[in-house]
C-alpha cells in the first residue's frame, strides 16, 4: 500500500483509474505516454520498478516506469506494441482512462550508488526502465560521480527519445555513446553491437556501478565485456523486467528456482544472479 498526497492509504491490488495526459510516438511500433493519477498524487516508484496497466475489457499488462520519481504530479511510460493491450493502448488519446497497479518489485539500490560513477547500458527498449535511473541521477547530480550512458538499438529508426538523445549529446555533466547495428544513409555515428563502446570507456574500476538491461542475448556477452575490462561482478546491477506477469507473486510465471522477480527483482545484484540457474 502507499500513501497519496492526503496521506490516505492506495491498496495495490485494486487498479487506480488514471488518466493519460500526453502521448507521443517514437516509432512504428513505440509510444510514449505521460499518466497522471488521481489528486496528481505521486506515484511514489524507486527507479527500475513497474506498474501493471489495466484496459478494463481488454486485460492487465506489466510496463516499467520510464520517468525518474523526481518528475512530480505525474508519470510515464514506453509501450511496445506486442499484444492485443499494447495495440488498444496504441490506438488511445489524451484524457482517456485506464487503470494503473503498483508500482511493484525491487528497483536500483540507490545509496549504493551514491558517490560512484554510474554506467548505464541499454540494448534496444532496455533504455526505457534505464532512463528513470538516468533522469534520477540528472536530477541528483551532486550525489553522484561520472555518468556514462551507452546506448545501442538495431536501426536508426528504433532509437527512443530522440530529443533526449541529442541532449545527453550535448551535456558536458555526460558521456554519451550511441550505436545501432546497422545504419542507413543518413547515419554517421558508431555502427556496432553495444559490446563495441565497452573495450574504449575509460572506467575507475572500483568506482563504477554499472546497471545493464537489454534483450536477453545481450547480458552474457556485455558481461564478458566488462569482465575484460575488469569491472568487479559486485559492481554490476541488471533488470529481468521481460519476465513479468501479475506484479504480485501469485501466478508463478516470473518464477526463477526460489525467487518471484515480480518481488525480488526486476532488478537484481548480479551476484545474487549468478546463483540463480537459468536466471540469464
Amino acid at each position: 500500500m502507499i500513501k497519496t498526497k492526503n496521506g490516505e492509504l492506495k491498496e495495490l491490488y485494486y487498479p487506480t483509474i488514471s488518466e493519460i495526459t500526453k502521448i507521443e510516438k517514437f516509432t512504428d511500433k513505440e509510444k510514449w505516454f505521460e499518466i497522471r493519477l488521481p489528486n496528481g498524487d505521486d506515484l511514489q516508484h524507486q527507479p527500475g520498478q513497474f506498474v501493471e496497466v489495466s484496459l478494463f475489457g481488454i486485460g492487465e499488462a506489466p510496463i516499467s516506469v520510464t520517468s525518474s520519481p523526481t518528475k512530480k504530479g505525474a508519470f510515464e511510460l514506453c509501450v511496445r506494441e506486442t499484444g492485443m493491450l499494447t495495440e488498444v493502448m496504441h490506438r488511445m488519446e489524451s484524457g482517456d482512462k485506464i487503470g494503473i497497479r503498483g508500482p511493484f518489485g525491487q528497483g536500483y539500490d540507490i545509496d549504493a550508488m551514491k558517490g560512484k560513477d554510474i554506467l548505464i547500458i541499454g540494448g534496444g527498449i532496455g533504455i526505457v526502465p534505464l532512463r528513470s535511473l538516468i533522469n534520477y541521477v540528472i536530477d541528483n547530480r551532486q550525489d553522484f560521480g561520472k555518468l556514462i550512458i551507452c546506448y545501442g538499438a538495431k536501426t536508426p529508426d528504433e532509437l527512443l527519445y530522440p530529443e533526449e538523445l541529442k541532449r545527453w549529446e550535448k551535456d558536458d555533466n555526460i558521456e554519451f555513446h550511441l550505436t545501432v547495428d546497422q545504419g542507413d544513409e543518413n547515419w554517421s555515428g558508431n555502427v556496432g553491437v553495444i559490446t563495441t563502446l565497452i573495450p574504449g570507456l575509460k572506467l575507475d574500476l572500483k568506482n563504477t556501478i554499472a546497471a545493464v538491461t537489454g534483450p536477453p542475448i545481450m547480458y552474457k556477452f556485455v558481461l564478458l565485456s566488462l569482465q575484460s575490462k575488469g569491472l568487479p561482478d559486485e559492481n554490476v546491477y541488471m533488470s529481468l523486467e521481460r519476465r513479468m506477469k501479475c506484479g504480485v507473486g501469485k501466478c508463478g510465471h516470473c518464477q526463477i528456482n526460489h525467487s518471484y522477480v515480480c518481488q525480488d527483482g526486476p532488478v537484481y545484484h548480479y551476484p545474487t544472479l549468478k546463483t540463480m540457474e537459468e536466471a540469464i
